[in-house]
């Protein structure tokens, strides 16, 4: 049965809205979106966040590879959002240009091992899905995340353009928490120095608190001197001196260090 022409107008007017609904519209802001990364039959989630169409450069997005620190653990998959990079993506969605990646792992873990490989599997997976730049790969963390920060880097050495690891360290800071440390120079005499051996190419910028109580300072300024005494390409130190443990806040609220990062290339 044919429809009365005003019956075919409504049903077309419909079908229009419909498809229109089918691509979410450009809100002139950034937006996180839920992912889940399975790997040797382990799970991980995590979060990416999608810059606004306004905010993105030329050519494919750059992307940065955040690891979260002690607190943020978890299965939520949201967690991981609310301390360090995530408060601040949320606060410039309008102009922050890049991809970031935040996978989070679970209550008791650390970053080291089989995490590590499922923060990079959620890597690629993003890179993949969002078309970034693979020369324009960056890696950042902080506390036990700036560990990961270490970890990471030096499984993957040539693969990011750079790395801002913020109040990690190399030793694990207490007994209690033996399994936070950066796992392939543990064995090491000096363990600075095999770090500064391995990762001397790639750029690095590495921040921390001088009232720090919580991961102390003293790993990050020998690591620092060993860098210097190899004669490092570009490693920086900031430290904040009236700053304790949370130095992500002031770290990624510092317009010259997003600058320095983005200019690094692969």
């Amino acid at each position: 049965m044919a429809f009365p022409r005003l019956h075919r107008l409504a049903l077309l007017f419909l079908m229009a809205v419909i498809a229109g609904c089918v691509s979410i519209p450009d809100t002139g802001h950034g937006r996180f979106v839920a992912r889940t990364v399975e790997l040797d039959g382990m799970r991980m989630p995590y979060q990416v966040f999608v810059p606004a169409a306004a905010a993105r450069g030329p050519g494919a997005l750059p992307v940065v590879l955040f690891l979260h620190g002690s607190g943020e653990r978890g299965n939520d998959g949201f967690r991981q959002t609310e301390a360090g990079l995530g408060p601040y993506l949320r606060a410039h969605a309008a102009d922050f240009p890049a991809l970031a990646v935040l996978p989070q792992v679970a209550d008791g873990e650390e970053w080291s091992g089989r995490n590590n490989r499922l923060a990079i599997a959620a890597l690629d997976a993003a890179i993949r899905e969002f078309g970034a730049d693979p020369k324009r790969q960056y890696l950042t963390g902080m506390s036990m995340g700036g560990y990961g920060s270490w970890n990471i880097a030096l499984a993957e050495p040539a693969r990011f353009a750079a790395v801002v690891p913020v109040c990690g360290a190399v030793r694990a800071p207490r007994n209690e928490r033996p399994g936070l440390l950066v796992e392939a120079v543990a064995q090491e005499a000096d363990p600075y120095m095999a770090i500064a051996r391995r990762l001397e190419n790639v750029p690095l910028w590495i921040f921390h608190g001088a009232r720090d109580d919580v991961v102390r300072p003293d790993d990050d300024r020998r690591l620092h001197a060993a860098f210097q005494a190899v004669g490092a390409r570009d490693a920086r130190y900031t430290e904040y001196p009236h700053g304790n443990h949370n130095a992500w806040d002031a770290t990624y609220a510092d317009p010259a260090m997003w600058c320095w990062l983005f200019a690094q290339q692969r």
